[in-house]
Parts: structure tokens; sequence; C-alpha cells
């Protein structure tokens, strides 16, 4: 009797070590994303001057993307990444302005819209996710009380991501 439990105390070691291995294997699993970027608003908020009007506001948004190929190297200036196309700028914000209880797009000279630089991992698993904070210039300061944002980037497979928009932003206080 004493052998035989000898025989099975090496196969059922063997078999919680192989269960507990497979156990933590499966809770290792690497999140897999779409190879079209995705996007989400984190937050916004505000920085005032001393008048209580706001001079810049913070944006931070989330991002994914299951290929990882956002972002774009200083050197991406031709097309379709050259100056006139609309793939130059990979993060676009567009503002809005809320005139008579209606959010109005204004067209910003310059325009928010930037680079977002490489930021394509080293790594064979592309899948990248992350968040993204930009500080924004309130100049000139908006004629309106209140604001709001939306935005999109594409990825270098000129893939064009969801469209998010901030909350109503109060610019003045009382």
């Amino acid at each position: 009797m004493r052998e035989s439990r000898k025989g099975i105390l090496p196969v059922t070691a063997l078999a919680i070590t192989v269960v507990s291995f497979i156990l933590l294997a499966s809770c290792m699993k690497r999140e897999s994303f779409s190879d079209i970027p995705q996007i989400g608003f984190v937050s916004y908020y505000n920085v005032f001057d001393t008048g209580h009007i706001a001079k810049r506001g913070i944006l931070t948004i989330s991002f994914q993307d299951g290929n990882g190929d956002i972002g774009l190297n200083s050197g991406d200036v031709n097309p379709p990444f050259d100056t006139g196309s609309i793939y130059y700028y990979n993060y676009y914000i567009d503002y809005y302005e809320k005139r008579n209880g209606t959010f109005v797009k204004v067209d910003l000279n310059p325009p928010y819209n930037t680079r977002i630089p490489n930021l394509t991992p080293d790594d064979p698993n592309k899948n990248i996710k992350g968040i993204i904070v930009d500080t924004l210039s309130l100049n000139p300061k908006p004629v309106y009380d209140t604001i709001q944002f939306s935005m999109y980037i594409y990825d270098r497979g000129l893939h064009k991501s969801n469209v998010v928009t901030t909350p109503q932003i109060v610019v003045r206080r009382p």
C-alpha cells in the first residue's frame, strides 16, 4: 500500500503544478485591441488667471490600438503625411463656443491640431494603451463663457479613431 501512494504522489504533484501553470498563464493573457485606434475622454480642467478667466486648459484622453501604429516620426513629411494632407496632423482637437444655447465650431488660427510622436513599442506584442495630456492655450480668451472640445486621432495606417467630446466647460468664474 505504501508503494502505491508513492506512485500517486508524484503524479498528483505534477498535475497540481501543470494546473497551477495553466491558471497563472491564463491570468497573464495580454490584452487585445482593434487595429483601429480608440480614444476616450478622461478629464479637462481650467487654469484660471487672477481675473477669474481661464487662460489655459489641461485635456487628458486615453487611447488604445491593436497594432501600435499611433504617432509619427519627425521625418514623416512625405505623402500621405505631407503638410497639405489631412494626415499631417494625427491628433485633431475641434473647439466650440456655446452661442445662444448652441455649440458653434470656431476655426482657430493656429488650430489645436498636433502630431503625436511615434508610440510603437519595441515588443512583438504591439498592443498599446495609455493617456495623452495636452495643455491648450485659451488665447485669445473665449468670447463666450462656455466652451467644448471634440477630438480624434489617426494612426499611421490612416485609420480614424472614434470622436469624443468633452462636457460643457465654463471658462469664466462668477
